[in-house]
């Protein structure tokens, strides 16, 4: 076996990323407050080819050499939206037809690996605050909350790990 170089990897221009065809994901982060967080939010999401992140609240906007420093450039080919409120985004979202899912430990949650994304729908992933999580008003909005399960003493997973997570269960099912 032998490494590949970059430019064997055959990866997509910025021009050619934002004129391709998306994931039918949207993710919006509520009062993140780790740019470093943020940053490898925005460069998972160029992975899997997302439609959009939306920033809400306390979280940080690009540009800035911190998100840069995790996000390797990713902020420039995935669109993204800041809204100050957080139900503002998730209403607009509803309007054009979205599934809101928060990403959250609350009660009736569905296990991540029995959650089924909407056929024919766009879906929102709601992420929160690193120690606060989803606000239980952007809970209360929601449609259904989506938990991963855990087997360890910790209460979670650090953000950028449980979008990784979510992600890829969701593009997986999609």
């Amino acid at each position: 076996m032998r490494k590949l170089k970059n430019d064997e990897l055959d990866r997509l221009s910025i021009d050619q990323f934002r004129a391709s065809s998306k994931t039918p994901v949207t993710i919006i982060l509520d009062n993140v407050r780790s740019l470093n967080n943020i940053g490898s939010v925005f460069r998972t999401g160029d992975g899997f080819r997302i439609e959009k992140v939306i920033l809400c609240g306390i979280s940080t906007t690009p540009p800035h050499r911190d998100i840069h420093k995790t996000a390797l450039g990713a902020e420039e080919s995935v669109t993204w939206e800041y809204f100050s409120d957080t139900l503002e985004a998730i209403r607009q979202l509803k309007k054009e037809g979205f599934h809101i899912a928060s990403v959250e430990q609350a009660e009736n949650s569905i296990p991540l690996n029995h959650f089924i994304p909407p056929k024919n729908q766009a879906l929102a992933l709601i992420f929160g605050h690193e120690v606060k999580g989803v606000q239980q008003k952007i809970i209360n909005e929601s449609d259904s909350c989506i938990e991963i399960p855990q087997f360890g003493t910790k209460h979670s997973f650090n953000i950028s790990v449980s979008v990784g997570i979510v992600l890829w269960e969701i593009y997986s099912k999609i």
